[in-house]
């Protein structure tokens, strides 16, 4: 069947077997590398393998809970949002997401997800306790901090190249309310939104719209938006009545995709600068429902098809905090020149690193959406250096088109990686179009 990612760029014909017991998924592995597959919100290639991937959502159970402690054990093909609405109720809700909840917890491990709070709390991998690893041999391995470290540490954002993730243990956070109280802040550029950031070091949440088109001394302007679970006696009196917050709004869709010249400078500019004085007018504080927070863009299905039929390329990178002003400064200022402007253009601060392969570092984090064209892949490659010059790495969970001699340069833990692949005997047993891509 033809597969793709998120971004719906690359599309490749697969083979895809979908096991529903331990045993069957074993047998898998016999018909060469495999790559596990969740539920494709990979942007690129890094779950796609043409001649075996195994999709993982028949493992999609609940199996224990604690209600002291809050650990949840579950298999990897349970999606994140299933979680939400088994447990919010309760007042759990996730340590760590990113901004979708339409991924499985085993594809949060592979990538080592960050949120709006990775300055604070880190990637996903800190809040799972331990993980059932199917290796090439078929065997399960129980790994963690204390049992299988090394397993577990390159794991923990190994895009699912050590094995076949089957289950884990993972934390949630106790949450009187499912009410988010945002403070929305405009800054006039990209100087004043980190200010913001450095201002607010113990937000518990924060994140920056960017309006990527801006230049001159508007160059980087945001919205940057503050965020903290609101505690009950804070609520107005109007949402104690529903303290867990209203049900998901109704979910609308995109059918099919735009044409290609809908999305443009001129169309991007004008949507970019009439968010950024809706966000000036709407700034201060205020109760948001937990989906709207999280995420906005999960009440628009196949909202990737307004990329076009091309699909759409995601850039993210992350800066390292000393270079992170300049650097951000020059890919803002290569995308405004480009006139290829984003209007899902997200910053945000990150903390210390997590897994052995993880994609975070101290500093900040730019993430860019373009509709796939060959000024948009030029622009990309330019982007690419950029960020080598700054020092900065790159998320694989996002990449579809990075070359091996960029990765390998941005990244000196490659080689490592690949080198406990060949010792492990991982590399005959799992594959990615991705891995072969980028040599890993």
């Amino acid at each position: 069947m033809k597969l793709s990612g998120w971004g719906r760029y690359p599309v490749a014909d697969c083979t895809v077997t979908a096991p529903r017991t331990p045993d069957a998924l074993a047998e898998a592995r016999k018909n060469g590398p495999l790559i596990a597959r969740g539920n494709g919100r990979a942007y690129g290639d890094s779950a796609m393998n043409e001649d075996n991937t195994v999709s993982m959502r028949h493992f999609n159970r609940l199996i224990a809970f604690d209600h002291t402690t809050g650990q949840l054990t579950a298999e990897a093909g349970v999606l994140l949002g299933d979680v939400i609405a088994a447990f919010l109720p309760r007042g759990w809700f996730p340590a760590v997401t990113p901004g979708t909840k339409f991924v499985t917890l085993g594809g949060m491990a592979a990538a080592d997800v960050h949120g709006k709070n990775h300055h604070v709390d880190g990637g996903f991998g800190n809040t799972i306790d331990w993980l059932g690893i199917m290796g090439p041999d078929g065997t399960v391995t129980r790994c963690s901090r204390e049992e299988n470290a090394e397993l577990f540490d390159w794991t923990i954002g190994g895009m699912g190249l050590t094995g076949v993730i089957l289950r884990m243990a993972i934390r949630l956070r106790r949450v009187e309310t499912g009410w988010i109280l945002q403070h929305a802040q405009p800054t006039p550029n990209l100087a004043a939104a980190m200010e913001a950031f450095e201002a607010a070091p113990d937000a518990p949440y924060s994140v920056a719209w960017i309006d990527c088109l801006a230049t001159g001394a508007n160059l980087g302007r945001s919205i940057v938006m503050l965020g903290e679970h609101a505690p009950l006696d804070r609520l107005p009196n109007r949402y104690r009545q529903i303290p867990f917050g209203p049900p998901p709004g109704r979910t609308r869709s995109v059918p099919f995709p735009l044409p290609g010249f809908a999305l443009n400078r001129w169309t991007v500019g004008a949507f970019n600068a009439t968010y950024y004085r809706a966000g000036t007018r709407n700034a201060g504080t205020s109760y948001v429902p937990w989906d709207t927070y999280f995420y906005p863009l999960d009440g628009i299905l196949g909202w990737n098809r307004i990329y076009g039929r091309r699909g759409f390329l995601q850039f993210q990178c992350v800066l390292p905090d000393d270079t992170a002003r300049a650097g951000l400064e020059a890919l803002l200022t290569a995308t405004a020149e480009a006139g290829q402007g984003s209007f899902l253009a997200v910053l945000k601060k990150m903390g210390p690193e997590g897994g052995r392969f993880s994609f975070p570092m101290p500093g900040y984090t730019l993430a860019l959406d373009f509709p796939v064209s060959d000024k948009v892949l030029t622009l990309m490659t330019q982007l690419d250096r950029i960020t080598l010059d700054h020092g900065g790495r790159f998320y694989l969970a996002k990449d579809a088109r990075l070359s091996r001699d960029m990765f390998h340069a941005t990244d000196p833990r490659a080689g490592a990686f690949a080198a406990m692949r060949r010792e492990t005997g991982a590399d005959t047993g799992f594959a990615s179009m991705q891995s072969e891509r980028l040599g890993l």
